[in-house]
């Protein structure tokens, strides 16, 4: 249930109605302060309220039920925007593109510093990197483990780039405290009892969409780390498994305004992973733009005929620089 109160509300006022509400109905109450008005989403059982009676309170200017099963993520909850600050100079939602750019994984030192100083010359505002790798074959290359993690962060130091990077497992979670974004898998989205425990950081998080998820299941998971104290969600959009085998995944680039519609989260696309091919990231990055993500998530390979992990779609450094400038003109021109 949201509450959108007057305007002239007085805090005394405030205080008074949610503890009354508190009392009564045994709900929690999240407040939101916007430029205008101040909005109460009730959460718990609301069945038992009576609107009449809140509707006839003096402060109150509307009041309706919310029927989703996703609450904090709801933009009815938020009006306005979520803008996720990463960095000085690095918030993700305030309007402004920001791209994530680096290899799939961290294979060296040399590596992960030449591709981060390329993509940053190129404009990249934070640099992508696989430490730990889930792979569909168990003879694949899994990934440094947390030598990646250091590489990154020794990446981090030299170029300035906030780090982004996927978890795994909630034992892990203290090896990630110096890491900028925590990206959670699109294996992983379902992983429930990890996103309980991500929702127990202060760390931003990167939520891939699951391979056949829906955009409500996206989101209830989303509300999982959410229910658990950390509102520093971004939703990413990497492709979903259908009948089309041509591509890797197919992009749903209709998720962009649907959710933009149905949430105030930030959206993310990974376009590298949707494709499959290094020739089909620029134009699915385009649309992207075009549809309004706030930003996108690219793989970029010094050597991608050599890559350890998905070669295929990475970009070169060259062609990284060459499609970053067509997207952030795209942007300039929206």
């Amino acid at each position: 249930m949201i509450i959108v109160l007057k305007p002239n509300t007085s805090s005394e006022q405030l205080t008074l109605f949610t503890e009354k509400l508190k009392t009564d109905y045994d709900v929690t109450i999240n407040r939101w302060d916007g430029i205008h008005s101040t909005v109460l989403g009730l959460i718990g059982d609301t069945t038992r309220v009576d609107i009449e009676y809140i509707e006839a309170q003096s402060i109150v200017e509307s009041v309706k039920r919310v029927q989703e099963p996703y609450k904090k993520a709801n933009r009815k909850f938020h009006p306005e925007n979520t803008q996720i600050k990463i960095t000085d100079g690095v918030t993700i939602g305030d309007g402004s593109l920001h791209i994530m750019a680096g290899p799939c994984s961290v294979e060296s030192e040399e590596q992960i510093v030449s591709i981060a100083e390329s993509v940053k010359k190129s404009g990249a505002t934070l640099l992508r990197g696989g430490a730990f790798k889930p792979r569909t074959s168990p003879y694949a290359f899994q990934g440094l483990k947390s030598e990646g993690l250091d590489l990154l962060k020794t990446a981090r130091r030299q170029t300035g780039l906030p780090i982004v990077t996927e978890i795994m497992r909630v034992s892990h979670i203290d090896m990630f405290e110096n890491v900028d974004i925590i990206q959670v898998g699109a294996r992983n989205m379902q992983n429930f009892e990890l996103l309980k425990e991500l929702g127990k950081t202060d760390k931003p998080i990167l939520l891939k969409r699951g391979l056949s998820a829906t955009i409500e299941e996206w989101l209830m998971s989303a509300e999982y780390i959410m229910a658990n104290g950390n509102s520093k969600v971004m939703l990413c959009e990497r492709g979903i498994r259908t009948y089309e085998t041509f591509t890797r995944n197919t992009l749903d680039v209709s998720a962009i305004p649907v959710i933009k519609r149905l949430s105030h989260l930030p959206v993310i696309v990974d376009p590298s992973h949707a494709a499959g091919k290094s020739w089909l990231v620029e134009p699915l990055a385009m649309a992207a733009v075009a549809a309004g993500a706030d930003g996108l998530i690219i793989e970029v390979h010094n050597d991608p005929p050599h890559a350890l992990s998905d070669g295929a779609q990475s970009l070169t450094p060259e062609q990284f620089d060459s499609v970053a400038g067509r997207l952030f003109s795209l942007k300039k021109a929206l």
